[in-house]
């Protein structure tokens, strides 16, 4: 009995702590995976341009993310050809395989597609800009764990 007396009296205690004056707490604000760097540090730990990755992220969400996933994930088969012999897209988080080529190469994909290599990807070329398309693989390599982005930067040095 004296277990629920306790019980009981922390149980008022807590609910008179909160009065009908205390402000309802705010509703998270709604994220997208375009804005989710906002609380990464890693864009510009990387020496990524924090607004071009934002910009990225939402040129990402616009031309990518219907075939790639909202958080760059990919298709989950990706590895095994599709019904129409094709290739689903990849993840671009890290753990697919786009971190093992260069940025050029990146950019050469999004600009040429991967149809006349198996896979499904139109090209974009003439659709986005050169800036759009650097500023998507930004975001995309924001997005990439600390180890793989390492990794990736010891291949590929920057040019002085």
């Amino acid at each position: 009995m004296s277990h629920k007396v306790l019980f009981v009296g922390i149980a008022l205690s807590l609910l008179a702590a909160c009065s009908a004056e205390d402000p309802p707490a705010a509703a998270p604000e709604p994220t997208t995976p375009a804005l989710e760097a906002a609380g990464n540090a890693a864009p510009l730990d990387r020496g990524l341009e924090f607004g071009r990755v934002i910009t990225g992220g939402k040129l990402f969400e616009q031309y990518c993310a219907s075939c790639h996933g909202t958080r760059a994930e990919g298709d989950p088969g990706w590895q095994r050809r599709d019904a129409q012999g094709r290739f689903p897209p990849p993840p671009l988080d890290g753990t697919g395989h786009a971190w093992h080529h260069s940025r050029d190469v990146l950019k050469d994909v999004i600009l040429n597609g991967t149809l006349a290599q198996g896979g499904g990807m139109p090209a974009w070329r003439g659709k986005l800009s050169d800036d759009e398309i650097d500023a998507i693989i930004d975001w995309i390599q924001s997005r990439w764990p600390e180890e793989v982005y390492r990794t990736w930067r010891q291949a590929n040095p920057p040019q002085q």
